[in-house]
């Protein structure tokens, strides 16, 4: 049992849990919680740690899990988690990659359908963004350089799991990749208040993204003059807008809708 803080192992983890640039370099990301854990693939589980008093609370561990599992003190463990009330349980996975060309021919037979984000930056809304879109049936992300990390602790967190099987891909030139995938026959639709049709009123059963902005400021303008669509969400009262997950989900919903009729 690691009992000490000081431990390189713990040392390491503390590092990952705070530095994208050491995640990125081992093209890895830290999840914790049992539902987290035992959704994991288990190809790409790296390494495993529990608190001592962990099987206690949760005796119906996987055994794959409770073999890769190494233990640490209660101590050690709540000081090397990211979460105020530790379950106990803390993994490092194994990063997928997937390409551009991946995303662009869609996936299962599906005409793709793809959420592009733009200096999105909180991130709560990016990983409900992820976990909205796999219950939406999206294809696949795509993200500006701009955006939150996608792989830090509370943007895993707030994914609920769909990290694992999302497919996404982080992109350095946005205006280039919008106009790469209308040369795919991809319909591009920015989310826009001016000058804008309503949502609904759109065909979304042909080939698909939504460009989606900044909580605050929306997209730039020289990425929303590339898209071929402006589209809004209508508002009653005094609401200016729509928290951005909230926006995307009901963007999301309504390709699921139009396709599944």
């Amino acid at each position: 049992m690691i009992t000490s803080t000081a431990n390189q192992k713990i040392k390491r983890i503390l590092k990952l849990q705070k530095k994208a640039k050491a995640r990125n370099e081992e093209g890895i990301f830290i999840v914790e919680g049992i539902r987290m854990m035992k959704e994991a693939p288990e190809s790409r589980i790296k390494e495993l740690y529990i608190s001592e008093t962990f099987l206690q609370k949760y005796p119906d561990l996987p055994e794959h899990l409770k073999k890769k599992a190494e233990m640490v003190s209660d101590t050690v463990f709540a000081h090397m988690s990211d979460t105020k009330t530790p379950q106990g349980i803390l993994g490092v996975i194994r990063r997928m990659s997937w390409t551009m060309d991946e995303l662009l021919h869609g996936e299962d037979g599906r005409a793709p359908f793809l959420m592009v984000l733009d200096h999105l930056q909180d991130p709560g809304n990016l990983g409900t963004i992820f976990r909205t879109a796999e219950g939406a049936g999206v294809t696949g992300v795509i993200l500006g350089s701009n955006c939150a990390d996608l792989y830090q602790p509370k943007v895993i967190r707030s994914t609920m799991g769909s990290i694992y099987r999302m497919r996404a891909v982080c992109v350095d030139d946005m205006k280039e990749t919008v106009r790469l995938l209308k040369q795919h026959g991809i319909h591009t639709y920015a989310a826009h208040l001016d000058d804008s049709r309503f949502y609904d009123e759109e065909d979304y059963t042909k080939p698909t993204a939504f460009l989606i902005g900044n909580e605050g400021n929306g997209l730039p303008e020289e990425i929303c003059a590339e898209a071929e669509h402006k589209i809004k969400i209508p508002m009653h009262g005094q609401v200016e807008s729509l928290n951005a997950a909230m926006a995307a989900g009901i963007l999301m919903y309504e390709v699921c809708r139009q396709r599944r009729k």
